[in-house]
């Protein structure tokens, strides 16, 4: 399964999940901004940041997901962290996040950074130890979904999608949370279509409704959008203006002189 890239949509479409898993109110995902971050020439990849964006007293959250037996995944994470804290110097104190399936795949030597861990500066989450699946949130539930066995995922799956029609009243929440929901079912049913397993979990009834409707077209049109912009730095090169490229992809100036921005500053890391 592509744990990485559910997790990456996970915490990037429904970040308040991530907060309520470390045991911090939803709400507190409304300051904060989620991205995964590639450290310029090196190999390193952060799986997930969550960056504050209200004051230098919140705290920046660094997230690993380890699905596999990685002996050296704490000096890796570590080098990650350290390595972007040198390279970006920001002022706010940092929390570091690595989630587990299960405890038996925590298998790396932390001797080097055991005063990160007894401060709790940097905590462990075992999905299978988070608590049976109907007593916790919705959200939470949905983590868990991920590590079922093919047995139990379709009982789960769907009492997870009842009880997102019966608990999630953010029509939008709602929308992205059952799409993740079938998502997840895809990868762990690869013989089935997405089809068959919308048809299988009653899903198919739900898309024809207007609200997710109007939320699949609100999806593709942000999708259109976010492909213009990685097309800024190319016309960038090709001599454009901002004023040209803003004209030439239907964009707003003040949107393509904030993507400018944003590039050149991911250079300079």
């Amino acid at each position: 399964m592509k744990t990485d890239s559910i997790f990456y949509r996970l915490f990037q479409e429904l970040p308040s999940i991530f907060f309520e898993l470390i045991g911090n109110p939803p709400q507190t995902a409304d300051t904060y901004k989620f991205s995964s971050i590639e450290i310029k020439q090196t190999a390193f990849r952060i799986d997930g940041v969550f960056l504050p964006t209200q004051g230098e007293r919140q705290s920046i959250y660094f997230v690993e997901v380890q699905f596999q037996i990685d002996t050296e995944s704490y000096s890796r994470l570590f080098s990650e962290i350290f390595l972007y804290l040198h390279r970006n110097k920001p002022k706010n104190p940092w929390l570091g996040v690595v989630i587990y399936p299960t405890r038996s795949l925590d298998t790396a030597n932390i001797d080097n950074y055991s005063e990160f861990f007894t401060s709790q500066r940097v905590s462990r989450i075992y999905l299978d130890e988070l608590g049976e699946t109907a007593t916790l949130p919705v959200g939470i539930a949905t983590i868990k979904l991920v590590i079922e066995d093919q047995d139990t995922a379709i009982t789960t799956a769907r009492e997870l999608i009842s009880r997102t029609q019966q608990e999630i009243y953010t029509e939008r929440q709602q929308r992205q949370l059952l799409e993740l929901i079938e998502t997840i079912l895809v990868y762990k049913f690869p013989t089935m279509s997405r089809e068959e397993i919308a048809a299988m979990f009653g899903l198919s009834d739900l898309k024809q409704t207007r609200v997710y409707q109007e939320g699949r077209e609100e999806g593709r049109q942000e999708g259109v959008r976010q492909e213009k912009l990685r097309m800024v730095s190319l016309l960038l090169k090709l001599g454009l203006s901002a004023e040209e490229i803003a004209k030439e992809l239907g964009l707003g100036l003040e949107e393509i002189q904030q993507q400018m921005q944003k590039q050149a500053k991911s250079q300079d890391m």
